[in-house]
């Protein structure tokens, strides 16, 4: 939409949050070329370290390219990524996140073909992490860059052909099947920047200007005039000032998971419980994990003493698992097997426990819209938390490597854990806060939902503190 279209439709100043929207939306030349920036770097980062030697004991991260490129990649970008989806939205997806740019450009040129049925499954992201996550822990996805590329570089071909064969000018594997992108629709709910769509300025102004408007081009296909969660926005600013009734806009934390009128998807509860802090936390502590050890130890010893030596052998492809003999890091069928059984069985264990909390809750509550689900979502401070936790522990091993001085680590892990414990208490008595059911029922649900919470934070004091 050109900018005197924008100026026609506009009756009210506009503050400067929502200026800053009417910008993104009015300069996309600039933003595009920071994408293709963007793009580059990517690239740079994943795939030349894939074909560098192993550094030597001696080396930094200031003058080894492949121990600059992990530290910049997983210390740095990635938990950046997820602090700026629980502070500004989706604004990595649409303003900065490389396979979707590349998926939406390609798509200009590809055949258009409607999308099949299978595509459209809402389970898609969930699966999708859950082997992304699995698989990258068994071939040591942060170690080395051979597995990043393989991983990385497997999403980002697997996102050029899906816009190659569906849609036009559309992002159709941001929206179905990104691996992160049920992770990031549950952590956006608690973004305290959205586009907030005001639906009555939307249908006033749909007839007395019809046709001065240009359509939106909503590259994760979100109906913008119907849009209440910032789950599916990808913050790109494309629909800022449409119809003088989409403008980027504060709201409370909280404001989403409370609503009452947006609807808890149990995709979404799924994932924050089974995905983010199921499987991600059994993938970010199982290497330090002593239960994991002890029954690694236990199982070696029983084959070796039944001479059962199939299970011990190491001779196995490192696209598979972990090997990388010039390392000394090989995994045997026993360590995959292992590991595969930790981060599924262990992950989707704990996700049951968390999930016993908010089912109570919902049972001892009698208002409808207070469902396991909304009660499940109300773990989002929480899971942001443990998400970011678990990334850092990346960033403090690069750290340690060059000797910096980490004395402030502690305080920082107790006030982030401790926030996210607060956040998600907070959101569960403003839930039960005006619950029909009578005040026993309420302090009761408040109690079930203490377990999840108390479960989460022990954990975490384990890994941190105790192992």
């Amino acid at each position: 939409m050109t900018e005197h279209v924008l100026q026609f439709q506009r009756t009210k100043p506009a503050g400067r949050l929502e200026k800053a929207g009417l910008f993104l939306r009015r300069h996309r030349t600039p933003i595009i070329a920071i994408q293709w920036l963007i793009v580059l770097i990517y690239t740079g980062l994943v795939v030349i370290p894939a074909f560098l030697p192993l550094p030597p004991e001696s080396a930094h991260i200031w003058d080894n390219l492949r121990l600059f490129a992990q530290f910049c990649f997983w210390g740095i970008w990635w938990p950046g990524v997820m602090i700026a989806t629980v502070t500004l939205g989706r604004v990595w997806c649409g303003v900065f996140c490389p396979e979707g740019f590349i998926s939406e450009r390609v798509s200009r040129y590809g055949r258009g073909k409607p999308l099949p049925g299978w595509l459209k499954w809402s389970g898609w992201p969930f699966v999708a992490f859950i082997c992304t996550t699995v698989y990258g822990q068994l071939v040591s996805v942060y170690e080395y860059p051979q597995a990043a590329l393989l991983v990385l570089g497997g999403s980002t071909v697997a996102a050029i052909g899906v816009g190659l064969l569906y849609g036009r000018e559309k992002r159709i594997w941001c929206r179905y099947l990104c691996p992160a992108s049920g992770v990031f629709a549950v952590l956006a709910k608690i973004a305290p920047l959205h586009y907030k769509v005001d639906r009555a300025a939307w249908d006033h102004h749909k007839d007395k200007h019809k046709g001065d408007f240009e359509p939106v081009n909503c590259a994760p296909l979100v109906d913008v005039r119907r849009m209440t969660s910032a789950s599916e926005c990808h913050a790109c600013g494309r629909c800022a000032g449409q119809r003088d009734a989409v403008a980027l806009s504060w709201r409370s934390p909280a404001a989403e998971v409370l609503d009452a009128g947006n609807p808890a998807r149990t995709p979404d509860a799924l994932t924050l419980a089974y995905g983010v802090l199921g499987v991600a936390t059994a993938a970010f502590q199982w290497t330090v994990s002593p239960w994991f050890q002890h029954i690694k130890m236990a199982l070696a010893e029983w084959l070796v003493e039944h001479e059962h030596f199939a299970l011990l052998d190491n001779d196995v492809p490192w696209w598979l698992l972990t090997h990388y003999p010039e390392a000394s890091d090989l995994f045997t069928w026993l360590d995959g097997a292992l590991v595969l059984a930790y981060l599924l069985g262990g992950g989707f264990l704990l996700g049951s426990l968390l999930l016993i909390g908010p089912a109570i809750a919902s049972r001892l509550t009698v208002d409808k819209p207070l469902n396991w689900q909304r009660f499940t979502l109300a773990l989002t401070p929480l899971a942001a938390a443990s998400v970011i936790l678990g990334l850092s522990m990346l960033t403090v091993s690069h750290l340690k490597a060059e000797h910096v001085w980490l004395g402030w680590l502690p305080a920082f892990r107790i006030a982030l854990l401790g926030t996210g414990c607060l956040g998600s208490l907070a959101l569960v008595f403003g839930l039960l806060r005006h619950a029909a059911g009578g005040l026993p029922r309420r302090l009761l649900a408040g109690v079930a939902m203490v377990w999840p919470v108390g479960l989460m934070a022990t954990l975490w004091t384990l890994v941190f503190f105790v192992w």
